[in-house]
């Protein structure tokens, strides 16, 4: 009884807080092209390491060290970042987030040894850290109750320009070199601008909540034993999702050249296709899960993707472009389900759990990528997708998630 009563000790405190408002959809806007701001510088990174590895004489070892140390800085600190808000809410800790990756993005176009290019990516990886735990609070705060869809604008985004980076880079930086990377701080800038207003609308709007409702935050009603099997199986489900879109966006292009000897623009275009239609998906996502349910969704968007991974390894060159865009956009899907069905597990950890999930997304994406190589060295590229299409098989797991929530729920309850 305690886990079909998550809802109802969650409507009470959502009931309150959204009393003051409805959906925002102005800052959901604000937030999701502030995402795709910060995402676009982050890909910026490592896009320009053919460069980086000429103008440095950099080995690879060196370029793997650049990859740690900004999945570090990115990934790791983030829930101590959501800890830390979630105590004590900074609603101009965006724009300064955004700062640090201007500095980072400066820095990196002037720098001048191999160590300041450790400096400069640690800033942009800070940056990245601050800005997705208290953005994604902003986003649930702006949703007016709409929770999945307001996740699924934010992070269509940070979609959209992660998408977006390695084309300008090829078409910006690669002819001008390493100094035009300072072009893009213009992107963090306005970044800074329209998180400035965020942040602006984050403090009345606490103010606003803070005068209208004197209720405690809800403590989860799961015991801790289940809270951690709940988390663990969500952490298993981000693994299989993480692992498989990372054989995409690094190995995809290898893959098609390798299998259809396609030129290096021809398989750009398909990872684009395929990039194309993750933001679609990430889109689609969240709605989807307020109208019928987050488990419903986390269950869809991870094992039913399986009979198109299971067919991909096997399919011409046509069928192959036609299976992606399914498997992106399914699998895509699970993220806003998956973020907003932990933040519901554990209501009043809004940053926290946030930082954690988009730390632990990005940290799997990097050591998928890592691991997946060296699977292809030892043995081929096709092979990598031979065994990455069993992965949404983990998506089973989602059998044994508290059952929290009701299909057709109002959206107020979510």
């Amino acid at each position: 009884m305690a886990e079909v009563s998550i809802r109802a000790n969650i409507a009470g405190a959502s009931t309150a807080r959204s009393a003051t408002t409805g959906l925002a959809l102005g800052v959901l806007l604000a937030v999701s092209f502030s995402h795709l701001m910060n995402d676009l510088v982050q890909s910026l990174i490592p896009a320009i390491y053919p460069i980086l590895k000429s103008a440095f004489s950099l080995d690879f070892g060196q370029i793997g060290l650049i990859t740690l140390v900004f999945q570090l800085t990115a990934s790791l600190l983030q829930p101590v970042v959501g800890l830390y808000t979630d105590r004590r809410p900074m609603p101009f800790s965006l724009a300064i987030g955004m700062g640090f990756s201007l500095l980072g993005l400066v820095l990196l176009a002037f720098a001048w040894s191999f160590a300041t290019l450790l400096i400069a990516v640690a800033f942009v990886g800070c940056g990245s850290s601050v800005f997705h735990p208290e953005s994604s609070r902003v986003a649930r705060m702006a949703s007016g109750g709409r929770y999945g869809l307001a996740q699924s604008l934010f992070q269509v985004g940070g979609n959209t320009g992660a998408a977006l980076g390695p084309p300008l880079a090829a078409l910006i930086i690669l002819p001008h070199g390493q100094r035009s990377v300072a072009w893009f701080s213009v992107a963090a800038l306005m970044g800074m601008v329209v998180l400035y207003r965020v942040g602006i609308w984050y403090r009345a709007r606490r103010s606003a909540t803070a005068s209208t409702s004197g209720f405690a935050l809800p403590s989860p009603l799961l015991s801790s034993r289940k809270l951690m099997l709940s988390a663990l199986i969500l952490t298993v489900l981000m693994f299989s999702k993480a692992f498989y879109t990372a054989s995409f966006t690094s190995y995809y292009t290898f893959y098609l050249i390798d299998k259809f000897h396609v030129s290096v623009r021809e398989s750009q275009l398909y990872l684009f296709l395929f990039s194309g239609a993750v933001a679609a998906g990430a889109l689609i996502g969240g709605p989807v899960g307020d109208r019928f349910g987050r488990k419903f969704v986390i269950w869809f968007s991870i094992l039913g993707v399986f009979p198109f991974t299971f067919a991909l390894p096997y399919a011409d060159l046509f069928w192959t472009a036609v299976l992606t865009v399914p498997i992106g956009m399914i699998m895509a899907s699970a993220f806003s389900a998956i973020l907003v069905y932990a933040q519901e597990l554990v209501p009043g950890r809004v940053g926290t759990v946030s930082g954690i999930f988009f730390g632990v997304a990005f940290g799997l994406g990097g050591l998928g990528a890592g691991v997946l190589g060296a699977v292809a060295d030892h043995t081929s590229i096709r092979f990598v997708y031979e065994i990455c299409a069993y992965l949404p098989l983990l998506g089973l797991l989602a059998a044994f998630l508290p059952h929290g929530e009701r299909r057709g729920a109002p959206a107020k309850s979510h």
